[in-house]
């Protein structure tokens, strides 16, 4: 496995780790973004936080790194809308000021974020096929 796989794999790792953390640090930041239309939002937020956690864990696990993968791109899909409804409504989070250009590029970034969790925890290493 090459160098800059293995740095991936811990950067990506502790990047989910430190998300899901902050969903039980500051579980209020959350709260603006939540779409009215879901119900329980704090359970919600508390769930999340807890499978970004397991995802970046996962994700630094050999045998279990590509289901981390996969479950990390679809909670990447689950939280779409409230990311969209942060940028539609012009939401704004306690203690961080957010324009609504940040907050519509965020829409987009979810796709290299995908992209970033394939190709450090699902792709096949050419080389190793591993």
């Amino acid at each position: 496995m090459s160098t800059t796989r293995i740095i991936s794999i811990v950067a990506l790792g502790l990047a989910f780790l430190l998300a899901g953390a902050m969903h039980f640090i500051a579980p209020r930041s959350y709260l603006p973004m939540m779409p009215s239309y879901l119900p329980y939002p704090q359970q919600l937020i508390a769930i999340s936080g807890l499978a970004e956690m397991a995802g970046g864990l996962g994700v630094l696990i050999p045998f279990v790194r590509r289901l981390a993968g996969y479950g990390l791109i679809a909670l990447l899909i689950a939280v779409f809308p409230a990311n969209l409804n942060m940028a539609i409504h012009h939401t704004q989070i306690p203690g961080l000021h957010v324009t609504p250009f940040m907050a519509w590029l965020r829409l987009p970034m979810q796709l290299p974020m995908m992209y970033w969790v394939w190709w450090t925890a699902i792709r096949r290493d050419p080389a190793t096929g591993a």
